[in-house]
């Protein structure tokens, strides 16, 4: 296994300080092996950036694979530099291939069809229902404070800079259009208060968070179709955030595409319904930051991949038994990786917003 180009090409492009929780983790591991030997398959989707998160969990001693399947967009680049320098790639597709893991650390449910030894790491709250009948303990890293750094502030960002890589740049004073407001939805609704934008939220008001009045100039209840109507009207950008596939179905296409408004689905479902073309919605529909080359950037998905590799050291240590069991991160390990983030990172600021 030759990882200098994996080094080098990091070096290149990333400062310490964008990524001090997975630098703290290959420093330690590097010193105690806590997955010395340990078959682990990673599915975390495969960008530039997830390549610190590989580096970490080898430091730690892992016999590493890294997973790839449909569900999840990857850099095709970086898939292939993975292979050029040893490090395995398996394609959830390949379900005739004879595979044993000790854990998986697993995105959106992916590879729940394998069946590992110790247990999974489960990544995103999509995936949760897929092990409920596969007999293994399972780690949930969306489950605890930390993952809102990467969907609240880091989607919320992501938003806008793949806005920009299209084109639209000039937000001040313009009005947005946002459907759900929770994690994701309350990071864009953040991001587009400190561009100047004028933000209608249309979310299920009852569930809301206190603060979310702070930076929205209008919430209605998603269930009010003539005030959201009316509220399209002169739309410059309509974004959804509300993780339900078809969320917008009620609403008239004519009302959402006629007006010229930028439509854009933040969320993994069409939430647009089947009413609405693809081609009227930028992507295809698809998740937009998808369309960067780092959908999220780096210091904002430290702390979560840094969580999603301590969720396998957690499974290995405490020894739980072969039957399903659903594992928040105990707040010790959370706050370790969070005071790293604020003493060493780039988010002490931001971080304030979801305290």
């Amino acid at each position: 296994m030759n990882l200098k180009p994996i080094k080098d090409l990091l070096s290149h492009t990333y400062q310490e300080a964008e990524y001090p929780a997975l630098d703290e983790q290959m420093a330690h591991w590097a010193k105690h092996c806590p997955l010395e030997g340990l078959q682990l398959l990673d599915a975390t989707p495969v960008y530039r950036n997830t390549l610190l998160k590989h580096l970490a969990l080898m430091a730690a001693g892992a016999q590493l694979t890294v997973g790839i399947s449909r569900v999840m967009a990857r850099d095709p680049d970086i898939v292939r530099l993975l292979g050029e320098c040893g490090i395995p790639v398996y394609d959830a597709e390949n379900r005739n291939e004879e595979v044993a893991f000790d854990i998986i650390l697993d995105c959106a449910g992916s590879f729940s069809h394998l069946i590992p030894r110790i247990g999974y790491v489960e990544l995103t709250h999509s995936g949760i229902d897929s092990f409920r009948n596969n007999g293994r303990p399972v780690f949930f890293a969306d489950g605890g404070k930390i993952k809102r750094i990467e969907t609240c502030l880091g989607t919320g960002e992501s938003y806008f800079r793949a806005m920009q890589q299209l084109g639209y740049k000039d937000w001040e004073s313009r009005k947005l259009v946002l459907f759900g407001c929770g994690k994701v939805g309350s990071g864009i609704l953040f991001q587009a208060h400190r561009k100047g934008v004028k933000t209608i939220v249309v979310s299920d008001t009852a569930c809301l968070q206190p603060e979310i009045k702070n930076y929205a100039a209008e919430i209605i209840d998603y269930r009010d179709l003539p005030r959201i109507v009316q509220a399209l009207q002169g739309a410059y950008a309509v974004v959804t955030a509300t993780g339900v596939r078809g969320a917008l179905s009620d609403v008239p296409a004519e009302v959402l595409t006629g007006g010229g408004a930028l439509l854009a689905n933040m969320g993994v479902e069409d939430e647009f319904g089947p009413h609405v073309p693809p081609e009227s919605v930028l992507n295809n529909k698809k998740t937009l930051n998808f369309i960067l080359e780092e959908p999220t950037c780096l210091r904002y998905i430290d702390a979560t991949m840094a969580l999603h590799n301590a969720g396998a050291v957690y499974l290995k240590e405490q020894h739980f038994p072969s039957a399903y069991r659903f594992i928040l991160p105990p707040e010790a390990i959370e706050a370790e990786i969070l005071s790293v983030t604020r003493q060493k990172g780039l988010l002490a600021q931001e971080l304030e917003y979801i305290r």
